[in-house]
Formats: C-alpha cells, sequence, structure tokens
C-alpha cells in the first residue's frame, strides 16, 4: 500500500468538522479553483490522491468539502485511520467514498521512524508542548481543557503530512477556511511547519 502511496501527489484537507456553519458546495468549488490556479502555475509531477483522516460523513464540514473537492477534482482518494488501540471507533465510522487504499496511522509512524529516525517523538513532543500551551491560554481565559482527543488527531494530522510528504516527495496542503481557531485540532499545522516536516509553499491559502 505505501509503494501504491509513492505513485501520487497527495492532496490533504484540514479544516472544521461538521460544526462548520457554511454550505460545503460554495467552500468546495472555492478550494477546487485555487487549487487548479495553484496547480497551473506549479503542476504535480504525479497523479493527485486526496488523502482523508477518517472524518464520517456529515452534512457540513471538511468530510463533506473533501467528498466534493474529489469529485470536482475528479481525483481518488486515500483513507488513513488511527489504529483500534487509540481509537476503535475511528476506522468502521470513516467516510470511504471514493476510497482505493487504507493506511494505519502506526504505519505512517514507522515509515517516520525509518525514513528520520526521531522524527515521530520530536513531533509528538511538540504537539504536547503546543497542547499544553494552547490549555493553559484557556485557563487563563477561565475556559476548561481541550478534550483529550485532541492529542490523538493532531498527531494523526502532522504525522499524516509528514510521511506522504516523506513518501511521495511533494504534498499540497488546502484550509477549509483562513479563519483558523487557535484552538482547534487544524491549527496544530503549525507544528510541522516548525519543525520543516512541511513546508509554507506546500500550503494552499483559502480564498473565497
Amino acid at each position: 500500500m505505501l509503494k501504491q502511496l509513492t505513485q501520487y501527489h497527495p492532496l490533504v484537507i484540514e479544516g472544521m468538522g461538521g460544526y462548520d456553519p457554511r454550505a460545503p458546495a460554495p467552500v468546495a468549488a472555492a478550494i477546487a479553483s485555487n487549487l487548479r490556479s495553484r496547480w497551473a502555475i506549479s503542476p504535480p509531477t504525479k497523479p493527485l490522491l486526496l488523502v482523508t483522516q477518517g472524518d464520517p460523513i456529515e452534512a457540513r464540514g471538511i468530510s463533506a468539502i473533501t467528498r466534493l473537492v474529489a469529485d470536482e477534482l475528479q481525483v481518488p482518494r486515500a483513507l488513513i485511520f488511527l489504529d483500534e488501540a487509540i481509537a476503535d471507533y475511528h476506522k468502521p465510522n470513516a467516510d470511504r467514498c471514493g476510497v482505493i487504499m487504507e493506511i494505519a496511522y502506526s504505519t505512517l509512524v514507522n515509515t517516520l521512524h525509518t525514513a528520520m529516525p526521531g522524527s515521530p517523538e520530536t513531533l509528538e513532543q511538540a504537539i504536547d508542548t503546543a497542547l499544553d500551551e494552547k490549555n493553559q491560554q484557556r485557563l487563563a481565559a477561565g475556559k476548561p481543557a481541550l478534550e483529550d482527543y485532541y492529542r490523538a488527531f493532531a498527531r494523526l494530522q502532522e504525522v499524516t503530512k509528514a510521511a506522504c510528504k516523506c513518501l511521495c516527495g511533494e504534498i499540497t496542503v488546502a484550509h477549509t477556511s483562513n479563519d483558523i481557531s487557535d484552538f482547534s485540532v487544524t491549527s496544530f499545522y503549525q507544528v510541522g511547519l516548525a519543525l520543516g516536516l512541511v513546508a509554507p509553499q506546500d500550503i494552499a491559502t483559502y480564498q473565497d
């Protein structure tokens, strides 16, 4: 499966889940348009593959948007899922529309261990530090700490991108909004950037 993944240019879309109040179709159309403009100038060297991270299908938010973008760009999808020991509900509930391959989170962690020894541990520590800082900010504002699942899903998000870029040599990361909450899983993209696992030029900013 990893060998198959290397044949593609991974497209990872990050953003709000089902709580996103916007209709997904205009958001998906804007993302697809922005990507086409971007790739007209600097095209991927391989066929596109939209890499999803186990979100269950919902009427709004990231799962609805990624379905629409995949349809608009006419590209297949891959599913990266958390291992059962981490979240036993994650793989069974994942949207599999258009999915041609499924890869476990632990497989990508092992890939990073082999290609860049120590990088998964460094990434995990950086995510934990960022999570602690966010919780301190919330505590100071009289808000509760972020839910425990943030740690697992932030790791899934950042390991997915780092491993995909490592394996494929290139990646595009698109956000569904420019208004990214400091207390969202998406906000942890800054950790991967800071560690150089994803480059600023890999990120396609959202434009209406």
